[in-house]
């Protein structure tokens, strides 16, 4: 579910983007009125109101895309440092002792032949 929403968001940048950038400044009105060609594809008005709205279209689900991401990172558990991975979760059984052995140790700490100096 994230990953599939982190491709979708970052489509939806790219379709913001693009939208954004074929649309026209304010001053080119002004260009047009002195000869420039006002047919196009989208006819005189067409474009400023199609990208509008798609602008405003894309820039609501980038943010609803934004919002569900941040809920869902929320939620997951994840170490996103290398402290964090170094970091230990307490232990929850209690620690094992060794078993007892059934020979007392010797009080000899090194063999007989053998003598500091």
């Amino acid at each position: 579910m994230y990953t599939l929403l982190v491709i979708i968001h970052v489509m939806v940048c790219l379709l913001m983007i693009g939208a954004i950038l074929l649309q026209s400044g304010k001053g080119a009105e002004i260009g047009a009125a002195f000869g420039g060609s006002s047919q196009t594809v989208f006819g005189s008005r067409g474009p400023a109101n199609f990208l509008s709205k798609f602008t405003v279209i894309t820039a609501f689900v980038f943010m609803f895309t934004s919002l569900s991401l941040a809920i869902l990172a929320k939620e997951r558990n994840f170490s996103s440092t290398v402290i964090d991975l170094n970091k230990k979760p307490a232990a929850t059984t209690p620690s094992t002792t060794p078993p007892a052995t059934s020979t007392p140790p010797t009080t000899e700490s090194h063999p007989a032949g053998e003598g500091s100096h």
